[in-house]
C-alpha cells in the first residue's frame, strides 16, 4: 500500500462505532458459570455471573500478598463455562467474538481447544462452526484465564472476561468480522466522497453471484446516498468490493457536534438476504502541521486531552457503559475534548461513547515491546520474578496479530485521530538513556524535568553509534510496528509517547512516526521544533498543572496535550499502602471533581467559572509576605509543580481567628471575595502569574463567596461553615432504568447539616439497603487511600460522602434505596426499572 507522508497532507476519515448487525446476533454476556482456582488448587464452587466480569475487584485489598503495581488486588486462575443451544442450517456459520479477556486466555468448545490469547487488551474471535454439536445437544464453551502473574503491569488490569462477548451467526457467504473499511478521500462544503471497502467471504463450494447494496442515512433516518452492484465471488474464496457514494452538504463530525450517519450494507442472492451490516459513522478531516498545530475540519484548535487507564473505580475493569458515560460527561463539562487510552487499546463501548460524545482519541497499542519494564518502577527491569512476567514474553509471536486485530476492529471510529505504537518504551533499551547525557553524567548537575539536554543532537547520535546494543533495536521495532499499522490504515497519524525524545529523534524511533509525543518534556518543545522542524510534536503525557498548558498556549506548533490523568486509577502505588492508586487525576476514583479539575475548567472552558478552595496558612504552599499579601513559600514553585494538586480544602470550618489562605480558580478577568457579605477586595487575574487568585483571610464562621466577572457576565460560588451532620442525603443521577441488565444508576451520598449543607469534615460508617430488581455493583469514597471492600453495602465515608452504583436486572421493578448509620438516616430514593 502506498504510504504518503501524512505530516504534510490533510487526512480525511469517515468512521464508525462499527457494531455488526448480522442475521442472527446473540447477546452472549448472560448466564455464565464461574469459579476461581486458587494457588493451592482448591477450586471454589461454581457461581452464576454475567459478563463483563472482573473477579479481582470483588476481593479484599491485600497489602501482604498483593502488589501495589496492580492495586493490591489478587489475580489467580479463573474458569468460565456457558452452555448454549445452537442449531445451524447447512448454509450458516457461527463466530464467537471477544472484545477483551485479561489475560492468557484458553478457549475451548465441547472439549476442543479453539485457541489461546495472551494479550489482555486486543479483540479476537473464533469460527466455532466445525466444533459445534450436531446432535442438537447443548454446546459448552470454556474459557480458562491465567492471571497468576498478578503484577504483570504497572496499573490495575482486572482479571477475567472483562469486556463484551458476542455470538454471531452468518450465512456461508458473508461480510467477515471487521470486514468494512470506510474513508472519505474528498470533503468539501458541498459534498463528501464516501469510499466503502467491503470484504466478502464465500464458504460455499460453488461460485456465487450476489448484489451488494449500500445505503447511507442521516440522523433523521433520511436516505442521503445509495449504491448497488452485482458481483461474483469464487467458491471458497473472497472478494473486496470498493464503492464510492457522494453525500451532499455533509454535516461534519466534530467535538462540538459529533454528528453520526448510518450506513447499511446488504448482500443478497436474488430475493434472499445473505448478510446485513449497519454502521454509525462520522465525516471529518484531520491535519497535524509541524508549524501550526492541529486542524479538525480545516479549523485550527488545541487538543485539550487527558490520559485514562481502563478501570472504572469500584467496578474494576468490567466497566458498564453508563459508568464511562458519567465520567466522560464530567470531563467534557470541564473543557476536555480528547482522550489518550493509556497504555492499551480501548473497548468498543468506550470508543462508541467517544464517537457519540465528541472526543478525539489516541488509541495506544503497547506499554512494552522487545524488553520488559520493571512493573514496580517505570524503568528497565530491575528484578526478575514470575508474577511480573508481562506482554514482552509474547511480543515476538503475537505483536503483529494483536496490533492488526486492534486496527481492523477500531479503524472506523471517527473519534480516533492517532495510533500510538508505544508508551515510554525507551527505558527498556538502556543505551537510549545513556546517550541523552541526563543520566550517569558526572559533569552535569541539571534536572531531567526542567533542564535542557546536556548533549547536543550530534553528541547523542555519536553516543548511539558507540554504546553497546542489545538483542533488539528500538528503531527497527518501531518501523515494524508502524508498517503493520499502515498496511491497514493510513488515515491517522502514527505517534508514540516518548520519554527520552532527545535519543528517540536520533535512534531511528521517530523516523517511523508521523509525529512525536513528548512525555513530561515540555521544556524540550522549542528544542524539538528547532532541531527537527519537519516533525509535528505535541505533549502526550503531561502534568495537570498550569505551567504545562501555558507552554502549549504559547507555542502554535504544539497541537495540545494529554494530562496525566483525567481520572484517578488503581495501581502504580508500590510502597504506598494504604494507597491503592494514583492521585494525579482531575477527577477521583468516584468521578468526584478535584481542585485541579476546576483549574483546568477555568483554562479549557470559555464559560465563566469560579471555584473556591481554602487552607490554613501553616499547611498551605502560600504565606503572607511583609505587606500581608499571599506569596509562595517556595518562590516560583508553580513553575515546577509535579503530579497531584497541592493540599486544599473544600470547606470553611476552622478555629476562630486562624489565618487561612483562600484560593479561587477562575477564568474571569476579575474576582471579588466576600465574607459574610463584607467585601475582602476585588483582584484581577492578570496580577497572578500562577493563574490562582489568592486572599489571606482570618477565619470567621459564616459564608465565603467569590463573584467573578468576565466581560459583562457574572458568576459566583460559595462555601459555608457547617454544623454537625444530622442526615444522609442520597441523590441519584437517574429516576428510571432500562430493565435490560445493563443500565446503571449512580447514587451520591453526602452527610448534611441542619441547613442542608454538605458536611465535609466528618465521616460515618454507612449501610445501604436496596429493595427491588437491582444489582449492587459496589461502593467507594473516591479516595485513593480507601482500601475498604468495594463489593459491599457498607462503607466509611470520606469528606462525608461516598458513591453507590447499582445495575438493573432483566425485570421490571420499583427499586428503593436507603442509607443508615448508627446516628443518622437518609431520604429514600425510588428508581423505576422498566
Amino acid at each position: 500500500m502506498l504510504f504518503l507522508r501524512i505530516s504534510l497532507i490533510s487526512l480525511f476519515l469517515l468512521g464508525c462505532g462499527s457494531k455488526e448487525i448480522s442475521l442472527k446476533q446473540t447477546d452472549f454476556n448472560f448466564d455464565w458459570q464461574f469459579r476461581l482456582i486458587d494457588s493451592t488448587s482448591h477450586n471454589q464452587a461454581w457461581k452464576t455471573v454475567r459478563l463483563p466480569h472482573d473477579w479481582s475487584v470483588a476481593s479484599s485489598f491485600d497489602s501482604i500478598h498483593g502488589e501495589g503495581a496492580t492495586g493490591y488486588l489478587p489475580g489467580g486462575i479463573g474458569e468460565y463455562e456457558k452452555q448454549f443451544p445452537l442449531n445451524l442450517s447447512k448454509d450458516e456459520m457461527a463466530f464467537l467474538l471477544f472484545d477483551g479477556v485479561y489475560n492468557n486466555a484458553e478457549v475451548s468448545l465441547n472439549g476442543e481447544i479453539l485457541g489461546n490469547h495472551p494479550y489482555g487488551y486486543s479483540p479476537f474471535y473464533y469460527d466455532i462452526t466445525p466444533h459445534l454439536n450436531t446432535n442438537k445437544d447443548a454446546n459448552t464453551i470454556n474459557v480458562m484465564v491465567d492471571r497468576t502473574r498478578y503484577a504483570d503491569s504497572r496499573w490495575y488490569t482486572g482479571s477475567g472476561i472483562y469486556r463484551n462477548v458476542e455470538l454471531l451467526v452468518k450465512n456461508r457467504l458473508h461480510i467477515p468480522i471487521w470486514g468494512v473499511y470506510i474513508t472519505t478521500p474528498k470533503i468539501t462544503k458541498d459534498q463528501a466522497e464516501v469510499q466503502i471497502e467491503v470484504s466478502i467471504n464465500n464458504h460455499y463450494p460453488e461460485d456465487k453471484r450476489v448484489t451488494v447494496i449500500t445505503e447511507i442515512f442521516n440522523m433523521d433516518g433520511v436516505k442521503v446516498g445509495e449504491s448497488s452492484n452485482d458481483f461474483s465471488v469464487v467458491k471458497e474464496g473472497s472478494k473486496i468490493v470498493t464503492k464510492k457514494i457522494l453525500v451532499k452538504e455533509p454535516i461534519l463530525w466534530s467535538v462540538d457536534n459529533p454528528y453520526l450517519y448510518t450506513s447499511k450494507i446488504t448482500i443478497s442472492e436474488g430475493d434472499k438476504i445473505l448478510d446485513t451490516q449497519e454502521i454509525k459513522f462520522g465525516i471529518r478531516s484531520i491535519r497535524f502541521d509541524a508549524n501550526e498545530g492541529f486542524f479538525l475540519n480545516g479549523e485550527n484548535m488545541k487538543i485539550k486531552g487527558v490520559c485514562l487507564h481502563h478501570d472504572g473505580g469500584l467496578v474494576g475493569a468490567a466497566v458498564p457503559k453508563g459508568v464511562w458515560e458519567r465520567r466522560l460527561k464530567k470531563l467534557k463539562e470541564g473543557g476536555c475534548n480528547a482522550i489518550r487510552i493509556s497504555h492499551n487499546p480501548g473497548s468498543q463501548e468506550f470508543l462508541d461513547l467517544c464517537d457519540e460524545m465528541g472526543f478525539l482519541v489516541q488509541d495506544e497499542f503497547f506499554d512494552e515491546w522487545d524488553n520488559p519494564k520493571d512493573k514496580r518502577n517505570n524503568m528497565n527491569e530491575q528484578s526478575v520474578d514470575y508474577i511480573t512476567r508481562g506482554y514482552t514474553e509474547h511480543f515476538q509471536e503475537w505483536a503483529e496479530r494483536d496490533l492488526k486485530n486492534t486496527v481492523l476492529a477500531h479503524r472506523n471510529h471517527p473519534s480516533i485521530i492517532q495510533w500510538s505504537i508505544g508508551n515510554e518504551i525507551e527505558w527498556t533499551y538502556p543505551r537510549n538513556g545513556d546517550a541523552t547525557g541526563f543520566f550517569n553524567n558526572m559533569h552535569w548537575s541539571g534536572n531531567y524535568f526542567w533542564s535542557l539536554p546536556p548533549n547536543s543532537p550530534e553528541k547523542v547520535k555519536e553516543e548511539l553509534k558507540t554504546l553497546p546494543k542489545g538483542k533488539y533495536d528500538i528503531g527497527e521495532t518501531a518501523k515494524k510496528l508502524a508498517n503493520w499499522t499502515r498496511e491497514l490504515d493510513t488515515t491517522r497519524y502514527i505517534i508514540a509517547n516518548c520519554i527520552l525524545p532527545t535519543a528517540s529523534h536520533e535512534s531511528g524511533y521517530t523516523d517511523a512516526l508521523d509525529m512525536v509525543g513528548y512525555s513530561y518534556r515540555r521544556v524540550l518543545y522549542d528544542y524539538g521544533h528547532e532541531n527537527y522542524p519537519d516533525k509535528p510534536i505535541m505533549g502526550t503525557e503531561n502534568l495537570g498543572q498550569w505551567h504545562e498548558w501555558k507552554a502549549v498556549m504559547e507555542r502554535p506548533f504544539i497541537s495540545g496535550t494529554f494530562l496525566w490523568t483525567g481520572i484517578d486509577y488503581m495501581g502504580e502505588s508500590n510502597n504506598g499502602w494504604p494507597k491503592k492508586g494514583s492521585n494525579s487525576g482531575l477527577l477521583d476514583m468516584g468521578g468526584f471533581e478535584k481542585p485541579s479539575y476546576h483549574m483546568f475548567k477555568s483554562l479549557w472552558s470559555s464559560k465563566p467559572h469560579v471555584y473556591l478552595a481554602t487552607q490554613l496558612e501553616d499547611k498551605s504552599i502560600y504565606k503572607a509576605d511583609a505587606s500581608g499579601n499571599p506569596v509562595e513559600k517556595k518562590p516560583d514553585g508553580w513553575k515546577q509543580a509535579l503530579w497531584g494538586w497541592h493540599p486544599v480544602n473544600e470547606h470553611w470550618n476552622y478555629e476562630d481567628g486562624e489565618t487561612s489562605i483562600v484560593e479561587v480558580y477562575s477564568n474571569c478577568d476579575e474576582v471579588e471575595l466576600f465574607l459574610n457579605e463584607k467585601s475582602l477586595g476585588t483582584k484581577k487575574l492578570s496580577d497572578f502569574e500562577d493563574h490562582i487568585y489568592k486572599w489571606i483571610v482570618p477565619f470567621r464562621e459564616g459564608t465565603l463567596l467569590a463573584r467573578g466577572k468576565k466581560n459583562s457576565n457574572l458568576v459566583e460560588t460559595q462555601i459555608v461553615t457547617t454544623s454537625e451532620p444530622v442526615a444522609i442525603q442520597l441523590i441519584s443521577d437517574k429516576k428510571e432504568l432500562d430493565a435490560d441488565g445493563y443500565d446503571v444508576a449512580h447514587i451520591t451520598t453526602q452527610l448534611i447539616d441542619k441547613n442542608g449543607n454538605p458536611v465535609k469534615t466528618e465521616n460515618h460508617e454507612l449501610s445501604f439497603n436496596i429493595d427491588g430488581e437491582a444489582e449492587l455493583l459496589g461502593v467507594d469514597t473516591g479516595a485513593n487511600d480507601n482500601v475498604q471492600d468495594l463489593k459491599s453495602n457498607r462503607i466509611i465515608t470520606d469528606k462525608g460522602r461516598c458513591l453507590l452504583i447499582i445495575r438493573s436486572k432483566k425485570a421490571t421493578s420499583e427499586i428503593t434505596i436507603k442509607a443508615t448509620s448508627e446516628q443518622l438516616t437518609s431520604n429514600t430514593i425510588i428508581i423505576h426499572s422498566k
